[in-house]
């Protein structure tokens, strides 16, 4: 049930910004007041709940791949990079925008994850020491990939240019890891 809780609350979300009441997530749910609150205490409690998942998800997917033997440290460090967790929808730039202005601790410690990525950081580094990645300024590296990355907020832009996610992240991994220059294009 609370699974099911946080998945209305998402699409609540998408449909009416961050600002419903817990009556509309009930009547979405088809469920009492009595029985939302069986579950969960508050919409902050919900929100929650929604980040502490995708920030689980996120690392557990990201270990799995670092520990993945069959792949590459380039594939490794690919994979790493378009990581998708689940309610990836809840990432966008109005829905952030509108929980630090009415849930700021929950804004905060999600704007924070998605600065924070210490596994890709040592891949990087791994690739760097193995000659894989040039060397250049590890913090400068993670900053362009993090800001890339976190262009996908952007849903407008997404939705605008007909492409989803996933294809705007591999977009963004092959211009970063590969360059935009064609390998035959003369200097």
């Amino acid at each position: 049930m609370k699974e099911r809780i946080m998945q209305a609350f998402v699409e609540e979300v998408k449909d009416k910004g961050i600002k419903f009441t817990m009556n509309d997530l009930a009547g979405r749910l088809g469920i009492s007041k009595r029985t939302l609150y069986e579950h969960f205490s508050s919409k902050a409690e919900i929100l929650e709940a929604i980040i502490e998942l995708t920030i689980k998800e996120f690392d557990e997917k990201t270990e799995a791949i670092v520990q993945d033997s069959s792949l590459t440290l380039l594939e490794k460090i690919k994979a790493a990079i378009i990581v998708v967790p689940k309610y990836d929808e809840f990432y966008d730039l109005q829905i952030l925008e509108e929980m630090k202005k009415y849930y700021p601790s929950q804004w905060e410690k999600m704007n924070n994850s998605l600065y924070e990525w210490e596994a890709l950081k040592k891949l990087l580094e791994q690739g760097i020491a193995e000659g894989l990645i040039k060397d250049q300024n590890i913090e400068l590296l993670m900053r362009l990939v993090i800001d890339a990355t976190n262009l996908t907020l952007d849903r407008r832009f997404i939705w605008e240019n007909r492409i989803t996610v996933e294809e705007a992240m591999n977009g963004i991994v092959n211009v970063l890891l590969f360059g935009m220059v064609a390998e035959n294009a003369e200097p």
